[in-house]
């Protein structure tokens, strides 16, 4: 199977830094609540500019660092469940800002398994040869989703994006798309439409009253309890199917990089596998979950650090609403 070289990686996290102790100010929480329970100290929020304004940033930086013409772009592929616009498609938007003017641009909604459904798009693409360069976006702007009434829902998120440029190479690519769509009470946030057309009815009952309160019909709801099991039985799955498509045992994989919604998760998915703690790389710490945005925001941190190096075997892996769910294993 042909794979994916990663020619650039980019990032971009908003400067207002809302640590647990700022939530303790209008909350009955605490720093010494949500550590143990999350794994968070802190995460980002876009205070003045829409979503698209971190993906157009993530998205310069990548072509910056890839050092291509944005010209050269054959393919904009944007994962983000928090859109500015229904239409058009915020992969529109980065292409004009970067100027990729012969580019397609497509956006991509898995929720926080995004960037891994576009990673696994871009190679199929590459595959075919019918596009040689595509820019991958992940940008999200929970923080337009929460109820800063519940602590239990607005502790666990930020807003950052995350990019990569990639084009088609000869290294081992193995990945895995999974979901769970009768889950999709545990995970979601409705639409909130303000519609005033004379001839719609009340479309309430459709949704068997999930809907039952004002909140869920505005804010992202979680059932905490059935999203960790989910979670950390996908993701051990998602990497297994993975790991035997390319025929490596767990151990030959150099780095994790999974989705950082919960440290509790990844700590607890990781063990199952046996795989070294050594191995597993977080931010979740500083960044909080920014759903699709997580991966590619820790791939560019480690690529700055200097940490990627040839011939190395990665692996992407995570979940999110729906219930999605997926992994990638890739050399470097």
């Amino acid at each position: 199977m042909s794979g994916i070289e990663i020619l650039g990686t980019g990032s971009f996290v908003p400067d207002f830094i809302a640590d647990n102790n700022k939530f303790s100010e209008f909350l009955d929480t605490s720093d010494e609540w949500i550590t143990p329970r999350t794994g968070i100290k802190e995460r980002r929020i876009m205070t003045d500019k829409p979503n698209y304004y971190m993906g157009v940033q993530a998205a310069k930086k990548a072509v910056e660092d890839a050092n291509i013409d944005p010209k050269d772009i054959d393919l904009i592929l944007l994962s983000t469940c928090s859109p500015d616009f229904f239409y058009p498609s915020m992969a529109c938007l980065v292409q004009k800002a970067v100027g990729a003017e012969n580019a397609a641009a497509i956006d991509v909604n898995s929720a926080c398994t995004g960037f891994i459904t576009a990673m696994d798009i871009a190679q199929k693409y590459l595959a075919t040869g019918h596009y040689k360069t595509i820019l991958i976006v992940a940008t999200e702007k929970l923080s337009n989703h929460l109820d800063y009434t519940d602590r239990s829902m607005c502790i666990l998120f930020g807003d950052a994006a995350g990019a990569a440029v990639v084009r088609k190479s000869d290294k081992p690519f193995y990945s895995m798309l999974g979901a769970s769509g009768d889950e999709f009470e545990a995970l979601y946030c409705k639409v909130n439409y303000d519609a005033n057309c004379p001839f719609h009815g009340d479309d309430m009952p459709f949704y068997n009253n999930i809907f039952d309160t004002e909140a869920k019909q505005k804010y992202l709801q979680s059932d905490g309890h059935a999203v960790y099991k989910f979670a950390v039985n996908a993701m051990t799955k998602a990497v297994k199917n993975v790991a035997a498509q390319g025929g490596y045992d767990i151990g030959d994989i150099d780095l994790v990089v999974p989705h950082q919604a919960n440290l509790r998760i990844i700590k607890k998915s990781t063990e199952m596998l046996g795989i070294d703690p050594e191995k597993v790389y977080t931010n979740i710490q500083r960044l909080g979950n920014v759903s699709s945005a997580c991966i590619p925001v820790a791939l560019d941190e480690l690529n700055k650090q200097g940490r990627l190096h040839s011939g190395m075997k990665i692996c992407f892996v995570g979940f999110g609403a729906g219930l999605t769910y997926g992994a990638i294993i890739m050399e470097i």
